[in-house]
């Protein structure tokens, strides 16, 4: 087994619902001040998410020894129970009494309009998730609350723990003084290229230039691939197609544990993002973001037929 990761990050519950109609067609813009409207959802399901458990639920696929970390609600005991029935370490999971854990409840329609409400929960008392004893190779900082994730990069800072700084939903949380602070204490950075682009923005400050006092960043670029920059180098990692598109939730979440597991093992950033990219691959072929299931062998051939590299035996 490889040596533990931390995984610093939201778990949630996804309610999906599907109104079989256009909301363009109920809503009435000359009463919209006093807006009143119901939609009937006869298609529905409930998805286990969160970027801790997606990341773990992806490493868990290659192999890997994630530990979550996160903070939940009392309403979290099926979740739980599937985490370690998949094997993977929950002794960093705090229930919060009195909450529920995060949840989403999104309901679209036939014109792929949504229309979501979030109710953060235990999530809010991330920061309360304290770190201390804890031995890792690698952590990563991923979306949860802003105080959470700024109290976990301090905590592996202090424990001498490198972590990646993967932004993500948090994003409309981080100003520019925000995210120069979180990239003084993080290793490398990870971004999707739009949120590249307001990285630039609110710090007024280049990719390349934000690559040269960390070990990385990977900008993630979904079809078109991946942009690894490195020990002064940039990379253009080729994208590895998939064999469907069906849905992009949790794509980032699974390219994070495929770098991870890369790292852990003491691969290039180069081969640790080709994996991350075909772990990407692989769950946008899939709805939602934790039904996946390609065997380790699985995953392995698909990195052989595109990179010519393997899995670690």
């Amino acid at each position: 087994m490889t040596a533990p990761v931390l995984v610093c990050g939201s778990m949630a519950f996804d309610t999906i619902a599907v109104f079989e109609g256009r909301f363009k067609e109920h809503i009435l813009a000359d009463r919209i001040q006093s807006l009143s409207v119901s939609f009937l959802v006869p298609s529905m399901r409930k998805e286990y998410g969160g970027c801790s458990g997606n990341i773990a639920y992806n490493m868990k696929l290659l192999g890997g020894n994630p530990v979550p970390v996160a903070t939940v609600g009392e309403d979290a005991g099926e979740y739980l129970d599937r985490l370690r029935q998949l094997g993977i370490d929950v002794s960093r999971v705090k229930v919060v009494p009195g909450t529920f854990t995060a949840q989403c409840f999104i309901t679209t329609d036939l014109d792929d309009s949504q229309i979501a409400a979030f109710h953060p929960g235990a999530m809010a008392y991330a920061a309360e998730n304290d770190l201390s004893g804890a031995q890792a190779a690698w952590a990563i900082v991923a979306p949860d609350a802003k105080e959470g994730m700024f109290a976990h990069a301090e905590r592996l800072r202090a424990q001498g723990i490198p972590f990646i700084f993967d932004l993500g939903q948090a994003m409309p949380l981080f100003d520019g003084a925000d995210l120069e602070r979180m990239l003084g204490m993080a290793h490398a950075l990870t971004v999707n290229d739009y949120e590249a682009g307001v990285v630039e923005q609110r710090t007024g400050r280049s990719m390349a230039d934000i690559a040269r006092g960390l070990q990385a960043v990977v900008v993630t670029r979904g079809a078109e691939g991946a942009l690894l920059m490195t020990g002064g180098q940039t990379f253009h990692i080729e994208p590895v197609r998939a064999a469907a598109v069906v849905d992009p939730t949790g794509c980032g979440d699974a390219q994070r544990a495929g770098l991870l597991y890369g790292l852990t093992c003491g691969w290039s950033w180069e081969d640790s993002c080709r994996l991350g990219n075909v772990m990407g691959a692989i769950k946008i072929a899939s709805r939602g973001p934790q039904n996946h299931q390609p065997s380790r062998a699985e995953i392995d051939a698909t990195l052989h037929a595109a990179y010519g590299i393997r899995l670690p035996a």
